[in-house]
């Protein structure tokens, strides 16, 4: 526990102002849409992509209290009672703090990097060492400049070890990592090609992700990595690797059953044998990472043996899946502890579908009920969360009822609550499941998901997030952002996505009809939502749920100016859609008087937004064209201003607008595609694909060259042959050009082509070249950019064509 007084030595200010010297610290704050316990948070004003203290007064409103800052502001003659600390670099101040709180903890730090499985080493080791230690580890994957100072912030006596995560995209970021985390031991993972683009070559990937180790006592890595780098003389370098020289030897490798790999070792002339529960290389150099540790903690080598043996896949996301009764289903159940506890219930509160917010918890391990100071915070992370109901499962959690005003459910173990489920009603919730790996959560999210077929679109949240911010850095400051939400958010679901949207401020959402704005209102959106299409027989609709039409059409503004007149409304917002080439929906720039006359002989409307649409943004040849709609726009919109005699936005830029054409932001943006990750104008711009399409083989068939396969006996085959069939078919969405060859899949990285003609809930596949076993996942669209070009199609198309049949399921890291 900090004071003001004790951070400001800490930071050492340039200036400051302390009100309240005895205050006390005890979160850190850098997003006001996530403030818990603001009477204790100490809030950075960080300068990222946006600039923390332009929320200052947000964070103020909300009850804090104390401020680190490196800008002057006005705002200071009005926060009166407030502590502020202005430094050089927010960024830095708050990096200094977790460095300070790291320096005070005297027991083992494990530091690990790598481009894959750092977090998967992280929590195999927590699991592997939790009997004789107790092992703060960094949150979920926070290993980034920010989440690891925001790690180590949290680390404290109550713990004799900890696991600390480090991930870097470009040279020097490492450095900055190594004064916070300060490792006594470290662990390299496998290099590959994440964030290559930030290095020259691997050996400098290598290079700088070693930096982290410079001061540690021991080092376990695999041979192949450092054959070529240097690392400081002090450093205990144990490799692992098949080279009589590791210190580690691995003699062989057996797989049994496709289940579980048998792993003969050497270490100290000592042969023995490790059961590794998976058969995948990952997994498997993974699991002897963790065997490397265990080793250089003097474990002995049967207690390793009989502990890999019991290593568990790691769901290492945050899952939204739609449940049972119409809930909502947070899917959080691989761990438990406070820090990961706040950082689901953050994504709790985005999701605004229901009132009824349901935690199920478990006891946190090795947490008792003498442990006041971990209770006082879960007590202050639960009363400000937004919840409506507990229920809690664990012995130590069932002592502590009477100490919470919220309604509570108590029962002492998995199994008595599964027993009672039957009996427990959960409709209309968002229910997050929260619990320890001991106490199999898994069963309970089991019962309470809807059923749907194994077919499922993996929709990355955190991805989408990063998209949206990828396009708001490319506008001027006060240039608004409309996000494209219909059809279905292009395939990717309604309110799940509309959510995330809202917590990120985005200005406008538009849908296509007035249904899918509806869906958004009763899913809990507030944000003004646009209405493409509006139809005459919708307007009850769209004026009851406060949705804003687009006007192209003399026809569809005189219609609904009659409907407003006779509901006695006035100022009720719309958008003009103006055909400056599109040649779709609009008034033409010629109908202009027309519709001034209109305009200005009316009280029941208010022009909120004047909008175009780009016809050839992404064609060069056009350019000429593309300016052209651009100055039309402009025209319209300024003798509109100037008769109307008030002021509007203004926008005709959507994706390809945004990507390419500064000149035409104007006041607001529309950005659809990109944000889902696929940008068909500039392959420079750092975008994720957010939504993944998996299936999974259901049978394997060995063939012999003289068969068929398929309808009409499409699918020839001219060798004896493997053929798969997989459950996916036209029926959810894979279009049946995608037949015979045509359509690509990938099955444990290997690209395998279809046989025979696609059917309604099935097709083949002919994996004959490739090692494949019946539920191997398959991914269908390895690249969807050439997936649409090989049917003639666009990637739109391939996206809101998947079936709603298909379950979605939302994650967040």
């Amino acid at each position: 526990m900090y004071t003001i007084a004790d951070i400001s030595e800490i930071v050492a200010p340039q200036r400051s102002i302390i009100v309240a010297h005895e205050s006390i610290i005890q979160n850190l704050i850098y997003d006001t849409r996530k403030i818990m316990n603001a009477e204790t948070g100490l809030f950075f004003a960080l300068v990222n992509r946006r600039d923390g203290h332009d929320f200052i007064m947000d964070a103020y409103s909300k009850g804090v209290r104390n401020f680190v800052l490196q800008n002057d502001l006005q705002q200071e003659l009005v926060l009166t009672d407030a502590n502020i600390l202005w430094v050089p670099d927010t960024f830095l101040a708050l990096q200094a703090i977790a460095a300070f709180q790291r320096k005070k903890f005297k027991s083992p730090v494990l530091g690990i990097t790598g481009s894959n499985g750092k977090t998967i080493v992280k929590e195999w080791l927590f699991q592997l060492l939790s009997p004789e230690y107790k092992i703060y580890r960094s949150p979920k994957s926070y290993n980034s400049q920010l989440g690891v100072a925001l790690s180590l912030w949290e680390l404290n006596e109550q713990y004799n070890f900890a696991i600390i995560e480090a991930g870097i995209s470009e040279v020097g970021e490492m450095a900055r990592l190594e004064k916070m985390i300060k490792p006594t031991h470290g662990v390299l993972t496998n290099i590959g090609v994440a964030h290559r683009e930030g290095f020259q070559s691997k050996e400098e990937k290598i290079d700088e992700k070693l930096k982290l180790f410079t001061d540690a006592e021991v080092l376990v890595y695999p041979q192949k990595y450092l054959e070529h780098v240097y690392m400081p003389s002090q450093i205990y370098k144990f490799a692992w690797g098949d080279e009589e020289s590791c210190q580690l030897e691995v003699y062989s490798l057996k797989k049994e059953d496709n289940q579980s790999t048998l792993v003969s070792l050497c270490f100290s002339r000592q042969i023995f044998t490790v059961k590794i529960p998976f058969v995948d290389q990952a997994s498997i150099e993974n699991a002897i990472s963790c065997i490397g540790v265990m080793i250089t903690f003097g474990y002995d080598v049967k207690v390793i043996a009989e502990r890999i043996a019991t290593l568990q896949p790691m769901e290492m996301r945050l899952e939204l899946k739609k449940g049972k009764q119409n809930s909502s289903i947070i899917d959080d159940s691989y761990s438990n502890d406070l820090v990961a506890l706040q950082i689901a219930l953050d994504f709790l509160k985005q999701q605004k579908q229901h009132l009824r917010k349901i935690l199920i918890l478990s006891d946190i391990p090795g947490v008792q009920v003498k442990d006041e100071k971990t209770f006082g915070k879960l007590k202050r992370l639960i009363s400000e969360s937004g919840l409506t109901e507990l229920i809690f499962i664990g012995p130590v959690l069932g002592q502590l009822v009477s100490q919470f005003t919220l309604p509570i459910t108590n029962y002492a173990d998995t199994k008595s609550f599964l027993e009672d489920l039957k009996h427990i009603n959960y409709s209309d919730a968002t229910i997050l499941i929260k619990g320890a790996r001991d106490y199999h959560f898994e069963q309970i999210s089991k019962r309470l998901v809807a059923k749907s077929h194994d077919t499922t679109l993996e929709i990355n949240l955190n991805a989408l997030e990063h998209n949206l911010n990828v396009y708001r850095g490319l506008l001027p400051p006060g240039v608004k952002l409309m996000a494209m939400v219909k059809a279905f958010s292009y395939g990717s679901g309604s309110f799940e996505i509309a959510n995330l949207l809202q917590f990120n401020h985005v200005d406008y959402l538009t849908v296509a009809f007035t249904d899918e704005g509806v869906d958004l209102r009763n899913g809990g959106i507030t944000l003004p939502i646009v209405v493409m299409s509006p139809d005459e027989n919708a307007f009850d609709a769209i004026v009851q749920h406060r949705l804003e039409p687009e006007i192209y059409s003399f026809r569809i503004l005189n219609s609904f100016i009659r409907y407003l007149k006779q509901h006695d409304l006035k100022g009720f917002p719309v958008h003009i859609k103006v055909d400056t080439g599109m040649h779709r929906l609009g008034f033409m720039p010629e109908e202009i008087e027309a519709l001034l006359a209109i305009l200005k002989n009316q009280e029941v409307i208010r022009v909120q937004s004047v909008f175009s649409h780009l016809a050839s943004a992404g064609n060069v040849v056009d350019d000429k064209f593309t300016e052209n709609q651009i100055q039309l726009l402009d025209e319209f919109t300024a003798q509109l201003k100037q008769e109307l005699g008030y002021s509007f936005i203004r926008h005709i830029a959507a994706t390809s607008g945004i990507a390419l054409w500064p000149s035409a932001y104007f006041d607001m943006v529309r950005l659809g595609i990109g944000l889902y990750g696929i940008d068909l104008e500039r392959e420079d711009l750092p975008v994720k694909e957010v939504s993944v399409l998996k299936t999974n083989v259901t049978q394997i068939k060995q063939l012999s060259a003289t068969e068929t396969i398929g309808y009409n006996r499409a699918g020839v085959i001219h060798r004896p042959s493997r053929i798969a069939t997989i459950k996916i078919g036209y029926a959810d969405g894979y279009d049946r050009r995608f037949g015979n060859g045509v359509g690509k899949m990938s099955i444990n990285g290997q690209i395998v082509a279809t046989v025979g003609n696609i059917c309604m809930d099935m097709c083949m596949l002919d994996v004959t070249d490739i090692e494949v076993n019946e539920e191997d996942e398959v991914i269908v669209y390895p690249d969807i950019k050439e997936a649409a070009l090989a049917i003639g199609t666009i990637p739109y198309e391939l996206l809101v064509n998947i079936s709603q049949r298909v379950k979605r399921v939302y994650f967040y890291e």
